[in-house]
């Protein structure tokens, strides 16, 4: 708690940090902001071709909107998954890159962390807005569902900052762990429903045990939600919701205490 009444009193500092991570993420860059929509449909357009032409993976029937759209069932999930991708890859390098900051001058160094989400949320913003845009198009009126969507990426917002925080302070002491994240990233990718519906790994033959630490997966719950929400254009499973809710809960706090722990000694170790 007083990690979150120290973030409140700096909250100048994290809106000068955030516009910062916002002005010189695509400094010098010839398309600019471009770039935050061409990432995302490069990636649907390669997956749309691989997963759903060469391999013919059929995206599940929305239910009760009727909508069967590869490109529109992956988009719903992978925007998701990318805003998370980047947040961690993002915040394991926000205290490194800010180490002479750091060592000049004391301020909540939790700071870096939340200006690197948020900043990230204006993309993520940004591009679930031309999804809704796609769907529309598409004859989904997905418009009621918004305020759902909204709360949606709050909770994976602060998700998202908690592994962040998690891994900013550990990527000091241990620097091999931006690697294995990158490893784990993937193997997680394929463990959640991104390119291929859930229905898939239900009616798989698998042991009951690997389907129930499947469905564990937070993310598994982050993309069935967004899913439901802007494919299927009905509410998600409380049940979906409470435990998502439980996760990001629990991700923050532990990541608040970490960060809390090895703070002290974090201007030696940069």
């Amino acid at each position: 708690m007083n990690a979150l009444a120290d973030l409140s009193q700096s909250r100048d500092l994290l809106v000068n940090l955030t516009l910062r991570e916002l002005r010189g993420k695509y400094k010098r860059s010839v398309l600019g902001w471009t770039w935050s929509l061409l990432n995302p449909l490069a990636t649907m357009v390669i997956f749309s071709l691989v997963f759903g032409k060469l391999l013919k993976i059929k995206p599940a029937t929305g239910d009760p909107s009727g909508l069967v759209n590869y490109p529109a069932f992956l988009l719903c999930g992978l925007l998701a998954w990318n805003f998370l991708s980047n947040a961690m890859n993002g915040s394991m390098v926000a205290l490194l890159g800010n180490a002479g900051l750091i060592k000049k001058v004391y301020f909540p160094r939790q700071v870096l962390v939340f200006a690197t989400v948020l900043a990230l949320d204006w993309s993520f913003l940004i591009e679930t807005a031309l999804l809704v845009v796609f769907l529309l198009v598409l004859g989904n009126m997905v418009l009621p569902w918004l305020l759902g969507v909204l709360l949606a990426m709050v909770l994976l917002t602060v998700f998202a900052t908690g592994i962040g925080l998690i891994l900013s302070m550990l990527n000091v002491y241990f620097r091999d762990l931006q690697y294995l994240v990158g490893i784990g990233l993937q193997l997680w990718f394929y463990a959640t429903p991104i390119i291929y519906p859930i229905k898939l790994v239900n009616d798989a033959h698998l042991a009951h045990w690997v389907k129930v630490l499947y469905v564990l997966n937070p993310m598994v719950g982050f993309v069935g939600i967004f899913r439901a929400l802007l494919y299927d254009l009905r509410f998600p499973a409380w049940g979906q919701v409470a435990y998502v809710t439980c996760w990001t809960a629990a991700i923050f706090f532990i990541g608040m205490a970490v960060f809390r722990k090895f703070e002290p000694r974090l201007a030696e170790e940069l």
